[in-house]
């Protein structure tokens, strides 16, 4: 049997690639996935894969293609050292222009054709999420657990869209005190805020000792019902 998400790598600047995900139906709103400090790994494609069946066309940048194209990292050990290392290196200004150039391409996809475009991440990605909403025009975004969202709330004010957060309960890098500072910068806007009690910090990924499946699958739930609106 054919899968009924086609995959594949696309060009979105030179040098720069991202991995598109097509929905079964071949179009649909788009939906930019922007990864972990693991670069467009594994769990990444899946995820993808899973937002496509779900009836988005997804576009995963490989925001590490300046320092390391196509990095596919683990999360232990070396692998994790590594992904450290990416972070640190990606600069600021990169990021918006990366954000820019996701943005423009999924928006000019003729899977999309014209239809709304949305933002979701996680961790690093959460945050490049959230400064797609602020910086790039998008219609919705996501962000789960957004490392350093709460350093960025200068940028709160540009946020346009309906925006989306979630949260772990036990976060080792995200405070609850930096939770409320995100709260309280959104207080009156479109802005919605879920808590995971019984979770830790990356408690979406199956493939990380964090993973817990109840605060992952009641994630998903909400998130779809939030990109609803794109439709």
């Amino acid at each position: 049997m054919t899968h009924p998400v086609k995959t594949q790598w696309i060009d979105i600047a030179p040098g720069f690639s991202g991995y598109l995900a097509l929905p079964p139906a071949g179009r649909g709103p788009g939906l930019l996935l922007f990864q972990e400090i693991f670069g467009v790994n594994a769990h990444i494609r899946a995820v993808a894969e899973q937002y496509a069946l779900d009836g988005f066309v997804v576009l995963a940048p490989d925001v590490f293609w300046r320092q390391a194209p196509k990095v596919d990292l683990g999360y232990a050990g070396a692998d994790y050292q590594r992904a450290i290392q990416l972070m640190q290196g990606y600069a600021a200004p990169d990021a918006l222009a990366d954000i820019g150039a996701a943005t423009a391409v999924l928006r000019a996809r003729p899977e999309v054709g014209g239809a709304r475009v949305g933002a979701f991440g996680y961790c690093m990605g959460g945050r490049l999420a959230y400064l797609t909403a602020a910086t790039a025009g998008v219609d919705a975004a996501v962000a789960y657990y957004g490392g350093g969202i709460h350093g960025q709330l200068d940028r709160a004010a540009a946020v346009g869209c309906p925006i989306q957060f979630h949260y772990a309960g036990h976060d080792d890098n995200i405070p609850p005190a930096a939770v409320d500072s995100v709260r309280k910068a959104f207080a009156g806007k479109a802005a919605e805020f879920h808590l995971y009690p019984d979770a830790h910090h990356g408690f979406n990924c199956w493939a990380r000792g964090a993973y817990h499946a109840p605060s992952a699958a009641l994630a998903h739930g909400r998130s779809l019902a939030f990109l609803a609106q794109l439709f």
